[in-house]
């Protein structure tokens, strides 16, 4: 770590922080990987997160920690999509209320493809949640929920007319006693007259403000230049006044872009606030990952940034007993009863069918409607120079192996298909052999390195030892085609062709370089 760097952050720390804290920093991102648009909320001394996960299931990644550094994904909010809906689950928001544990969620409606607001209710975070399907149904679309309880009422705020050609607003409206519907008619918070964009609001109430810290600017892709701004009001209804000096929180040098997130506090009444960022260079490949930041009040009564409103890597820990890990590698041997939570699949493209026994992954399905793309069971990694690796312990005359996938239209896929070992790459829907020759063994390991987020050597090996390069074509041009901003391509397993012929997988890892 730069030491000028350590020396200038200690300068900005506000009077009253330990000088045990002063010492001691984390490197974000905190939570690895793809998972944009996080909520963070905290019941007694246990911290619990969750975010996007778009067009990948199981439905917005659960993860669990005690120090607000060091996280663990302990499952999902849904292992079973609500009825309601067909896809795009975005922006989850956990509200603790009365002893039950809410979610309100973003996700396109099956009847007519908009996006709206659903709900679900839980006994815990990492219970079993109930669905009560939509609460927000608003024109064309209404995104990024966040509800609040003031003087025992309950509200809830979320983003307008993202979709039509007027300014965005972030609308309010109460909601009925039990959280589950809206209850009068929905009002206006603030409206995006400058054109800046505006949405993933945090609404809250403090020393007789309310107070809006919500994001401005491009979300995603590389051109994205996302930002944290602030604006608050003596009167929950407003009018609400933004703060001369937004955005408090931006991108810098080793930051691309910043925001959308939510702000939970520490026993001692701390705030810190967890949201997306991009990571600049070969970074951008691990997709929106999550970012902590501490935030304070200042003597204008508006929030900063401790570190500065230029976005920062390293941080202040959190808590002076807090040691940060180091991300560690992945592995399944594949001898639990059910599949570990890291893995996600596919489910607009194809249904996917998995069975975990003595050691052994089965992995078949079938695509969904014109989906030509077969079934894809994939990691989020947590670097972007990796290793993954496999074993086939079966021959057949479905397609078999491993794959960096982002959606049925663009992935690559290097495998076997009867007596034949294949690399493929599909963009824009068009297939290409980029490697054909003669099965080495029925059984087999195979391997695909990676670096700076591209996929650049795949090898075969007959003992998981003595490995094969295999000579390909794939330029980094078609590599780079295959990214995707909205679902970062994902390395994992793959099968295409009949349910009845599964793929049978030893072994994954995921090794970091």
């Amino acid at each position: 770590m730069n030491k000028l760097l350590i020396a200038l952050l200690g300068t900005v720390l506000f009077t009253g922080t330990s000088v045990a804290q002063q010492q001691t920093y984390f490197t974000n991102p905190v939570i690895h990987g793809d998972v944009a648009d996080p909520s963070i909320l905290r019941i007694n001394d246990t911290y619990y997160a969750t975010g996007t996960s778009s067009e990948w299931a199981p439905y917005y990644p659960v993860f669990t920690s005690t120090d607000l550094v060091n996280w663990k994904q302990t499952g999902h909010i849904f292992t079973e999509q609500p009825e309601w809906t067909k896809s795009s689950f975005w922006a989850p928001e956990l509200f603790y209320y009365k002893g039950k544990v809410y979610v309100y969620y973003t996700a396109r409606m099956k009847s007519n493809n908009t996006s709206y607001i659903g709900v679900a209710v839980a006994d815990s975070p990492t219970g079993k949640f109930k669905d009560y399907g939509p609460v927000v149904e608003f024109e064309k679309e209404a995104i990024d929920a966040f509800v609040m309880e003031d003087k025992g009422e309950l509200y809830i705020t979320w983003k307008a007319y993202g979709l039509d050609n007027r300014p965005i607003e972030l609308l309010a409206s109460k909601l009925t006693p039990d959280g589950l519907k809206l209850a009068g008619k929905p009002f206006s918070l603030l409206r995006d007259d400058e054109r800046q964009g505006m949405e993933g609001q945090q609404w809250f109430k403090k020393d007789g403000y309310y107070y809006l810290i919500y994001a401005i600017n491009g979300c995603c892709g590389p051109g994205s230049d996302y930002a944290v701004a602030v604006a608050r009001s003596r009167k929950l209804e407003g009018p609400y006044e933004k703060y001369e000096g937004n955005p408090i929180l931006h991108g810098s040098r080793d930051i691309l872009s910043i925001g959308h997130g939510t702000i939970t506090t520490t026993p001692d009444g701390r705030m810190f606030y967890l949201c997306h960022a991009y990571l600049p260079g070969s970074g951008f490949y691990q997709g929106r990952q999550p970012h902590l930041q501490e935030l304070r009040f200042g003597e204008d009564n508006w929030p900063h940034f401790v570190t500065g409103e230029y976005a920062s890597l390293v941080q202040p820990m959190p808590f002076t007993d807090c040691v940060q890990e180091p991300v560690a590698d992945f592995f399944d041997d594949f001898n639990g009863s059910n599949l570990r939570p890291e893995w996600s699949w596919n489910y607009p493209y194809a249904d996917v069918k998995t069975e975990v026994k003595a050691g052994r992954l089965q992995l078949s399905g079938f695509p969904k409607e014109e989906s030509k793309s077969g079934e894809a069971l994939c990691l989020r990694p947590a670097s972007s120079d990796y290793i993954l690796e496999t074993g086939i312990s079966n021959q057949n005359g479905s397609w078999k192996g491993i794959t960096m996938y982002g959606d049925n239209s663009c992935y690559l896929a290097f495998g076997s298909i009867g007596d034949r070992l294949q690399l493929k790459v599909i963009r824009d829907g068009k297939e290409q052999q980029l490697a054909d020759l003669p099965l080495p063994s029925p059984a087999l390991h195979l391997r695909m390195q990676v670096k700076e987020g591209l996929p650049f050597l795949f090898a075969w090996s007959k003992d998981g030892k003595s490995w094969n390069s295999l000579k390909h074509g794939l330029s980094e041009e078609t590599i780079r085609s295959l990214i995707r901003w909205d679902r970062v391509a994902r390395p994992g397993l793959y099968h295409e062709g009949d349910e009845n012929a599964p793929a049978v997988f030893e072994y994954c890892s995921l090794s970091y370089q």
